[in-house]
């Protein structure tokens, strides 16, 4: 059926037959989500971290000593994403949430909150001094982990027969001969000996990659790292052939990929066997880690690729050509991302220092998936003490929600995110809701609903790209520019050790009051309002143009 694919057909049908106001429609979008997080996130114009702490007042202060506390993140970003990920999923994704931070949090604290420290995993937590925050990172965090694996797991189960059918497929496909003479251009691919030859040197590369980093680590012989390197690349290679038909057959049949699972096993694979040869550590975690690596972005390139085939049969591209510009694409694609990356880490610090040890700053970007899968690889390779008992739980809740027939990858993610950012997402799901049911006619509230998701498109574009202005504000060769735009907060310049400066803020009390969130509220919302009058505007102009 290739749901996704079947969706990029319509809306590019759609704008053929209506390009003038799609496009106004996505400039107009993209000049929004733009405008609204540079005014909320680089300006501080109003606080979008709206919490029920400061918004109810003393109700809100009496729910916050109990641990129950409700957040928003309100930005466009966000509100885009949760638009085209529609109310469904949504409202599952938050569930998770209100379990997490609704039930466990205030739980953990009735049981455990008394004046004795809780010692588990070899911590001690005195739980009654801890805030909402902290429990939730300490406890509930590893029981979605064991969640999110389980879900992984559970996913890879249910496609077991696509997976047999995926491989028997690719084995086929090696032995597969014909000339370029003898089929129609639009069935004409790259030969699959090209391909086999393309994914051999990728695989070396990463085998040369594995041998330079254990030698470097000084604590291999020149014999080890050759047969960590070996082992490496076999692996590299065998799990990205079997999964990538995997990935491909799974979006074509159900629209989802299981990225996440496969390569959540991946690194334990990867791990398992890396340590039974005898490499462990830093190193061992560095060789898993680019392992699961190649693997996820192999799964993800086979998941999109056979979309765009899909796409392509429709509208008669030339899959060869096809896939010569994705390989083009793909190192575009890696060429942008070495140069954003940086620049991100540099500007809000992916790792900051808590308790004395560096952790994952997850007020920036949370990552589910990336702490995950470091959890395990961590757990696996170190060998410290995990909290298997907090994992498990996690385990058993998958097992539950799974036989409820709910969703459980998308349940499990919402109880590891953050509840604000869940809270935005469902806000833009239920605005895309809003906007599919609007309209007098099937054929209006079908050309109010492909709008909304290109002003959701636009919008996501927009922020994304000024997220990336916003960072470049604060760096020091733009002499932190941010600090003479900003209004809700003030900014200084701080020389820590080595001589480094750093730029720190100091948020006014107007920003983090009442008035600086309710502000932030009457935004977000005014954003809704903004993005329905949007789509209802494009479907009229949609329409005309195709009676027209």
């Amino acid at each position: 059926p290739f749901p996704e694919a079947t969706a990029i057909n319509e809306i590019l049908v759609s704008g053929e037959s209506s390009g003038g106001s799609a496009g106004k429609i996505l400039l107009t979008s993209f000049g929004l989500g733009a405008a609204y997080d540079f005014l909320a996130e680089t300006v501080n114009a109003w606080n979008p971290g709206i919490s029920t702490t400061s918004v109810l007042g003393p109700v809100g202060e009496w729910l916050g000593k109990i641990r129950v506390e409700l957040k928003i993140n309100a930005i466009a970003a966000l509100f885009g994403l949760g638009y085209i990920i529609g109310l469904k999923y949504a409202a599952i994704i938050f569930a998770g949430s209100v379990v997490a931070y609704m039930i466990f949090v205030p739980l953990m604290g009735v049981i455990f909150g008394g004046p004795e420290p809780l010692v588990y995993a070899g911590v001690s937590y005195n739980i009654a001094e801890m805030n909402a925050g902290a429990i939730f990172s300490a406890f509930i965090k590893p029981i979605a982990i064991g969640a999110i694996a389980t879900a992984g797991v559970i996913g890879l189960i249910r496609m077991r027969k696509i997976i047999t059918s995926s491989v028997v497929l690719g084995f086929k496909g090696i032995g597969k001969k014909g000339g370029v003479s003898d089929v129609a251009r639009t069935n004409l691919d790259m030969k699959p000996a090209n391909v086999l030859l393309i994914q051999l040197l990728a695989t070396l590369g990463m085998g040369i990659l594995f041998f330079v980093v254990c030698v470097l680590a000084k604590d291999f012989t020149v014999g080890q790292s050759i047969l960590y390197a070996l082992i490496g690349m076999v692996i590299s290679f065998l799990l990205c052939f079997l999964f990538t038909p995997v990935a491909a057959e799974a979006i074509a049949i159900v629209g989802t990929n299981p990225v996440s699972g496969m390569t959540l096993v991946t690194v334990i694979i990867s791990s398992l066997v890396m340590m039974a040869v005898g490499l462990s550590g830093q190193t061992g975690i560095f060789v898993a880690l680019v392992i699961g690596t190649a693997v996820c972005t192999a799964l993800s390139v086979a998941g999109a690729l056979i979309s765009d085939f899909k796409v392509g049969y429709w509208i008669g591209a030339t899959p060869r050509k096809q896939q010569v510009w994705k390989f083009v694409g793909l190192a575009v694609a890696a060429l942008v991302v070495a140069f954003v990356i940086p620049i991100m880490d540099q500007a809000f610090h992916f790792l900051v220092e808590k308790n004395g040890a560096m952790v994952s700053n997850e007020d920036v970007l949370p990552a589910p998936q990336a702490n995950m899968i470091a959890a395990v690889i961590k757990g696996l390779m170190t060998g410290g003490q995990q909290p298997y008992l907090l994992y498990g739980i996690g385990a058993l809740i998958a097992v539950v929600v799974t036989l409820l027939k709910i969703p459980t990858l998308a349940f499990a993610l919402g109880m590891y995110l953050p509840i604000g950012i869940n809270a935005a997402v469902l806000a833009g799901g239920f605005t895309a809701w809003l906007v599919a049911r609007s309209g007098s006619s099937k054929r209006e509230k079908e050309a109010r609903a492909n709008q909304g998701t290109l002003i959701a498109s636009g919008m996501i574009a927009g922020a994304a790209i000024i997220g990336i202005v916003s960072a470049v504000l604060r760096l020091d060769w733009t002499s932190f520019a941010i600090r003479f735009i900003s209004i809700g907060k003030e900014f200084n310049l701080e020389t820590v050790a080595d001589g480094v400066t750093v730029l720190r803020d100091t948020p006014a009390a107007w920003y983090t009051g009442i008035w600086g969130q309710l502000l932030g509220l009457l935004m977000f919302v005014g954003l809704g309002v903004i993005t329905f009058v949007l789509a209802k505007w494009g479907a009229k102009m949609q329409m005309k143009e195709e009676d027209s």
